[in-house]
């Protein structure tokens, strides 16, 4: 088998192939004892059919037709490898010329990841906040375990911000009723925003049993984006009392005797949430960093695929309607365009900072261990709430999922090793200790020793490829 590869653009390129017959034998042989089991001829028995029978039953160009088209995945694929192509996406394939019993060529039309100059990374430097935690953000999570264990008692007076009530609202729109904005029964925190715009603002200084009216605009549903007049009953008006913080109260609350030990733990955990965020701040700043400091062209398709992609999921959210995206949006004071534009922009930053950080991987030669490799599919159980054999399951239902994990347990690794290069700084201009954050390089070191002699997570080349979609 012959192929070249012609580049089109920065992150497009033209295969061609030409494969000789000498090389489709066992093809032509695996297909034609397929149709001697179909095929029906007097004077043979199924199965033994010989082919110039086939061919003259058949047609030789059906058979040839069946041979090339189950050759091509694989003798793409093996073009692909041979030229050391770095395929994202699905190609567009074309036979262009087939010599019975000679050769055939075909064409493939495929995006690949384009060449990126990395930087230098000890010369950028990146500034984030910091913050200390203070008694405030300890007395704050106190606060919310108070609330946690608080208990409603009713009261006869109006209503109030903060306010537990019970309601039934009924929803109008040009006279008649909207059954998905109509509910009874629903508990409600006053001044929490959760409900419908302008609820809170119309049954401030209610009682129990009163009503009254307000106008709205729905965000959802078939009447999205227009004004609807909403009728609210309150059934009863409740308020929280919280517990006094004792020592009695550290007990029913956690695993500790004393309100000191229950200070101390939320204050550790406070810090362990700061020290998360700056992680995560810290990341971001540096991927941006990086990205303005190299040149990364996109493919078009692969951006295309995923805008579709992202209004497919919002259009399927409201049931496959664009008219109610469009009065929704309008509702937000968003345009179409600007939505289009907007998820376009995100689209080609993810895909920009996808080519980038696999560039780092493939210069660096970061690779993926087997306990790497499960720790990344812990901690996407852990958020979406799955056991992590449930959400291994669920990745095996899906094309490439599994790839998918490594990729991004691959590029978090790489960006890592970045980071420890970068000069982070404080908003003072003090350097910031990050392997307090991400470890160190030695640390790393020690653990790829301790699972020396397992094997490395690779997926195979194929399902690298479709990973970077």
């Amino acid at each position: 088998m012959k192929s070249t590869v012609e580049q089109l653009s920065p992150t497009r390129v033209r295969i061609s192939v030409e494969v000789p017959f000498e090389e489709l034998k066992a093809d032509f042989d695996r297909a034609y004892k397929a149709l001697a089991q179909q095929v029906r001829v007097p004077g043979f028995r199924p199965g033994k059919v010989p082919a110039r029978i086939i061919d003259a039953r058949v047609g030789r160009g059906a058979v040839l037709e069946q041979v090339i088209n189950e050759s091509l995945p694989g003798r793409y694929s093996e073009a692909v490898s041979s030229a050391d192509v770095k395929a994202i996406g699905q190609p567009e394939i074309e036979v262009t010329r087939i010599e019975d019993g000679d050769h055939f060529a075909f064409t493939a039309e495929v995006d690949v990841r384009p060449e990126v100059t990395l930087p230098d990374y000890e010369s950028l430097e990146v500034s984030v906040e910091t913050s200390e935690v203070s008694e405030a953000d300890v007395e704050e999570e106190l606060e919310e375990l108070r609330k946690r264990f608080g208990t409603l008692n009713p009261v006869e007076r109006g209503i109030e911000n903060g306010d537990f009530v019970t309601l039934d609202l009924a929803a109008t729109v040009n006279g008649e009723a909207v059954d998905d904005a109509t509910a009874s029964g629903l508990s409600h925190e006053v001044g929490s925003g959760q409900l419908i715009e302008g609820l809170d603002e119309a049954v401030l200084g209610l009682k129990a049993g009163e009503q009254t009216e307000f106008t709205t605009k729905l965000l959802a549903g078939d009447h999205a984006g227009e004004d609807a007049v909403v009728a609210v009953t309150i059934g009863s008006v409740k308020v929280r009392e919280l517990p006094e913080v004792d020592d009695d109260f550290a007990s029913m609350a956690s695993e500790f005797d004393t309100v000191e030990e229950l200070r101390e733990d939320l204050r550790s955990k406070a810090e362990q949430s700061k020290k998360s965020q700056l992680g995560n701040t810290i990341r971001d700043k540096v991927v941006e960093a990086l990205l303005d400091a190299v040149d990364i062209p996109v493919p078009e398709n692969v951006v295309q695929s995923q805008v579709d992609e992202q209004l497919h999921n919002a259009v399927h959210a409201l049931d496959h309607d664009e008219d109610t995206l469009n009065r929704l949006l309008e509702a937000q004071g968003k345009t179409r365009e600007e939505f289009d534009k907007d998820s376009r922009e995100a689209a080609e930053k993810v895909i920009r900072t996808q080519l980038l950080l696999d560039t780092i991987a493939d210069t660096d030669e970061v690779s993926v261990g087997q306990q790497e490799l499960f720790e990344r599919i812990f901690f996407e159980a852990q958020r979406y709430g799955m056991e992590p054999q449930q959400f291994i399951q669920e990745l095996q239902k899906q094309p490439n999922g599994l790839a998918s994990i490594f990729a991004d347990a691959r590029r978090t690794k790489a960006l890592v090793e970045v980071i420890r290069k970068v000069a982070v700084k404080d908003s003072d201009g003090n350097d910031i200790d990050t392997t307090e954050i991400f470890g160190s390089a030695e640390s790393d070191a020690d653990q790829t020793e301790e699972v020396a002699g397992e094997d490395t997570a690779e997926p195979s080349e194929q399902e690298s490829e479709e990973a970077s979609k």
